[in-house]
């Protein structure tokens, strides 16, 4: 019965603001500012852009890392990025210059780059797109080959012998995005860590061993050992740019150099072996590249400016907070003075014989629940209404209103029915579902010799359901003899 579910649940991000705030606070952006205003037509660069080594030390000391043994790679890296997300540009060497540097190598200039100016006046929305910039850069080198000396690589005429690296650029590149994937719907999940880090073994299983194997075997768990070490190095690439906080794995579990740490029996501190959690930005980066590849990754927010047939489409398999929340958003932008068009609009979006229609109707009566009493009028003109006017009594009923007729019979099977296709449609918990359809089925005596003359679309497949979940054999019979009737009486 179910239409076509998203395949992200949405993520409350923060704003824009607060997420520009934290990209400027990144260690690897503020460092690349840092070293963008320190640049002048004295910094010497190579052909590529990056720094000399003779101006690393320099760079380095002005970043308060002189006394730091890895400062000049700190400086190198940052630099890097500066070039990478526009805060310096830079011109190759042209060839009359060439060989003027030290030791004859070709040096280019650097100025100022125009994004260096944005970070200070411009929009939340100009630092999140450079940052943005940056964390691509910043992927990129957390799936690039590690190689112990470079020159290894280089054949006789120059090239670069890309075989000997053992390196798929995309392979790579697929297997971090996965990683990052199940790391953010462990966030979103609402039986997942929530604003906890999630253990390094956790998340390398989740990429390597199979859905369907219920004990890893001894070559499952090298791979899995194989795949912390390779996220170990990974996220220690990734946290700089601000994307996440990690605990690397203790080194005291390296007993031999190049040996691979082996996940951790139940009895082990599992935060020896590496921890990780998505920071803020880092949803806001990791849905952002979703979006980019054409995922569908929905926000908290995204449907307030939406009409209500969207909104009420668009929640329908929300989380119940998460489908609160924006409602909420949706009513405010409407404010007091719109609560009745707004009832009526949601009203007018629930209508109809579609199979997500039931369920549309189930959360616009969740939705009216936080609309004040301006929008009585706009219920009260539905009590006659076959497919709204059950619904309108509930919510009138539930408001204490006055004068609210009791509803035909008619329209309480109907009722009955449209209410079980929609938790049916929301695959919701089996024990609320089984309480509610012999709640409804007990309620009412000859219940089952009515409700398959309904004039519903779901009819059958209700009871069908009800035949399934009912505890009572007998009264389970009763209903799978009803849903046939009901397919005979929709076939004739």
């Amino acid at each position: 019965m179910s239409a076509e579910r998203p395949s992200l649940p949405p993520v409350r991000l923060h704003t824009e603001a607060e997420l520009a705030r934290d990209a400027l606070a990144a260690p690897l952006l503020a460092r690349a500012v840092r070293l963008a205003r320190w640049a002048g037509p004295g910094t010497r660069v190579g052909a590529g852009g990056e720094l000399v080594d003779a101006q690393l030390p320099a760079a380095a000391e002005h970043l308060g890392l002189g006394d730091d043994e890895d400062g000049a790679a700190y400086a190198s890296e940052a630099w890097r990025l500066a070039v990478d997300t526009g805060l310096v540009d830079f011109e190759d060497p042209d060839d009359e210059s060439a060989g003027d540097g030290a030791g004859g190598e070709a040096e280019g200039t650097v100025t100022v780059g125009e994004n260096l100016a944005l970070l200070t006046s411009g929009s939340p929305g100009d630092v999140l797109s450079i940052w943005l910039d940056g964390l691509e850069a910043v992927h990129a080198d957390a799936t690039a080959p590690a190689f112990d000396d470079f020159a290894d690589l280089i054949g006789e005429d120059g090239s670069v012998d890309f075989d000997a690296l053992d390196w798929d650029p995309e392979e790579e590149a697929e297997f971090l995005d996965g990683v990052l994937t199940n790391l953010y719907l462990l966030t979103l999940s609402e039986a997942g860590p929530a604003d906890g880090p999630v253990p390094l073994p956790a998340l390398a299983a989740s990429m390597v061993v199979p859905e369907d194997m219920a004990e890893p075997t001894d070559d499952v768990l090298e791979q899995v050992s194989e795949a912390m070490m390779r996220l170990d190095d990974q996220f220690r690439v990734l946290e700089p740019i601000g994307i996440v906080a990690y605990t690397p794995v203790d080194e005291a579990l390296l007993t031999e150099e190049g040996e691979e740490a082996t996940p951790p029996a139940d009895d082990e501190d599992v935060t020896r072996y590496g921890m990780v959690r998505l920071t803020p930005l880092g949803l806001y980066g990791i849905r952002e590249r979703m979006l980019e590849a054409g995922v569908d990754a929905p926000a908290v927010g995204d449907l307030v400016d939406k009409g209500a047939d969207i909104l009420l489409d668009g929640i329908a398999y929300y989380p119940e907070e998460a489908a609160r929340t924006e409602v909420g958003l949706w009513l405010a932008r409407h404010g007091t003075e719109g609560a009745e068009s707004a009832a009526a609009e949601l009203l007018g979006a629930a209508r109809g014989a579609d199979p997500r229609a039931p369920l549309r109707r189930l959360h616009c009566q969740q939705a009216l629940a936080l609309v004040g009493p301006e929008a009585e009028p706009a219920v009260r003109a539905l009590l006659g209404d076959p497919e709204l006017g059950g619904l309108a009594r509930v919510w009138l009923a539930e408001r204490g209103a006055a004068d609210v007729p009791a509803p035909p019979e008619s329209m309480i099977f109907w009722l009955a029915v449209d209410t079980i296709a929609a938790q049916l449609d929301a695959d919701g918990d089996l024990d609320e579902l089984q309480e509610l359809v012999e709640g409804l089925s007990g309620r009412h005596s000859g219940f089952f010799d009515q409700v398959w003359r309904v004039e519903h679309p779901a009819t059958p497949e209700v009871l069908e359901a009800m035949g399934r979940l009912h505890r009572d054999r007998k009264i389970a019979k009763e209903a799978r003899k009803a849903a046939f009737k009901a397919r005979s009486r929709a076939k004739g």
